[in-house]
């Protein structure tokens, strides 16, 4: 039984590790010319697992990086997420994968209490930090920060297939090659936020911002804010703005309602879930068509937070369509009604278009999407969909041009890119357990079979018996 009182909080994890046994010895082949066997960009939630993960399929050479100055600043729990719990429910597999003395409910029992744990409704985000910076220091995982991924080439003439990356820490920029690449870099990290045209002038101004931005909200105190948007992460910024002194917060949306799981999705169906990626084409657009149509869901407490605020006001089939700048403040016509703001939020998504992401803006023209996979009904047309890449079983790019560009295959997506492909916003929590493994899993498989004569020659290595024929031979019958 955990005790909050004892002083080794982490001995439970260390017995799992003990029991566990020693991750196997590295058996990927070194392969002259290669830096790394597999390069992971981002050392946040995601990042961590799969360092863990490939550790425990015997996959060594691995390194894991990332483009925040420190832990700090690694990750949106303590930058860009602005909840005060998680929005998923407490108990699902993290970046432990199943091993659940490694998990966030022995982490939080070890330390205040099964009886605290069990009185949680959800996880605050700033536990989930600290668990993930536990993780991360616990199982010695490092994470190179301050380093950023520019662009990737294939390596040519190489007897594998591998990837040129100009990685660039400390304003110097370098050249490194891997066998394998995974994108866990989080919600932008195969496109970028989403800022319609006309409200980009305001922010070149300094009166708006995306939610992905950092934003000031002390500097809103007094002002009035509008937020555009009506997912989760408009109503976060929303709160924040108020509890920060906001005079008053105006939240449009575009719907005439809010988005309250009008359409069973398959997380709350395992079977569905866990099988999703194995569905016709046709299955997973329409049902990825009528998740976005649907909208997003902003948690009951996002809602009651911002209701808690007497200047909040709620706008629905409030769509806004242009912005003019007047007098330092931004202006809006929305409905037929003039509006006068001092600083914008817009909550309006983020795109997953490649080309939109200047690591991969070069390698776009060569990945295919959805769009050229696969045609859909007039009625499911969704330009959005269609720009996101059309993900490999491994959920690795594939070729938009068959023969073009093989090595794209040694490129694996996890972040929200494989919506249409996973059914899910891939790389969030509840994504780890089904995708983490199968990416692992066909990492192992093309560094295994890219080097089959090496390990066929290993197995045939002939080895000294275990015992002779005299153990047993006074048991033969002889007739």
């Amino acid at each position: 039984m955990s005790d909050p009182a004892n002083n080794d909080p982490d001995q439970a994890a260390r017995e799992a590790l003990r029991l566990l046994g020693p991750a196997p010895e590295n058996w990927v082949p070194q392969r002259a010319g290669f830096d790394h066997n597999v390069l992971v960009v981002g050392g946040g939630q995601g990042g961590s697992a799969f360092a863990f993960a490939l550790r425990r399929a015997g996959i060594g050479g691995v390194a894991v990086i990332d483009a925040a100055p420190d832990a700090s600043q690694a990750g949106v729990w303590l930058t860009r997420a602005r909840m005060h719990q998680l929005r998923t429910v407490k108990n699902l597999v993290g970046p432990e994968l199943g091993h659940t003395a490694l998990g966030f409910q022995s982490w939080y029992e070890a330390r205040h209490g099964q009886a605290a744990y069990a009185g949680l409704d959800r996880i605050a985000r700033t536990d989930w930090a600290g668990y993930l910076a536990w993780f991360r220091r616990f199982l010695g995982i490092e994470v190179r920060y301050g380093t950023r991924l520019l662009g990737i080439a294939p390596v040519e003439g190489g007897e594998v297939p591998g990837l040129a990356l100009q990685i660039e820490a400390g304003g110097v920029v370098r050249t490194e090659t891997t066998r394998k690449l995974i994108l866990a870099n989080g919600v932008a990290g195969n496109g970028a936020p989403l800022v319609p045209a006309w409200l980009r002038p305001a922010v070149a101004a300094g009166l708006a911002a995306h939610t992905a931005d950092p934003i000031d909200f002390s500097a809103l105190a007094g002002k009035t804010v509008a937020v555009i948007g009506a997912a989760a992460s408009a109503f976060d910024a929303a709160a924040v703005a108020l509890e920060a002194g906001a005079q008053a917060v105006h939240l449009f949306a575009r719907r005439d309602h809010l988005a309250a799981r009008a359409v069973a999705k398959p997380r709350g169906y395992a079977g569905f879930y866990d099988h999703f990626p194995a569905l016709p084409d046709a299955h997973r657009w329409h049902h990825a068509w009528r998740y976005r149509r649907a909208g997003s869901t902003p948690p009951a407490d996002a809602v009651k937070r911002v209701l808690a605020h007497a200047g909040f006001h709620l706008h629905l089939g409030a769509p806004w369509e242009t912005a003019r700048i007047e007098d330092r403040r931004v202006l809006a016509d929305v409905n037929g009604r003039a509006f006068g703001f001092d600083f914008v939020i817009a909550g309006t998504g983020y795109s997953s278009d490649p080309a939109q992401r200047p690591e991969l803006a070069a390698i776009a023209p060569l990945i295919a999407r959805w769009r050229d996979r696969y045609t859909p009904p007039a009625a499911e047309h969704d330009d959005a969909l269609g720009a996101s890449p059309y993900l490999g079983s491994g959920l690795e790019y594939c070729e938009k041009t068959p023969g073009s560009a093989p090595w794209l295959s040694a490129i694996h997506v996890f972040n929200p890119a494989g919506y249409a492909s996973v059914g899910a916003p891939l790389g969030d929590i509840p994504s780890m357990r089904r995708d983490i493994p199968a990416i692992v899993h066909r990492i192992g498989r093309d560094l295994f079979l890219a080097d089959l004569d090496l390990h066929e020659a290993r197995a045939r290595v002939e080895v000294a018996p275990d015992f002779g024929p005299e153990l047993y031979a006074n048991a033969v019958w002889r007739a």
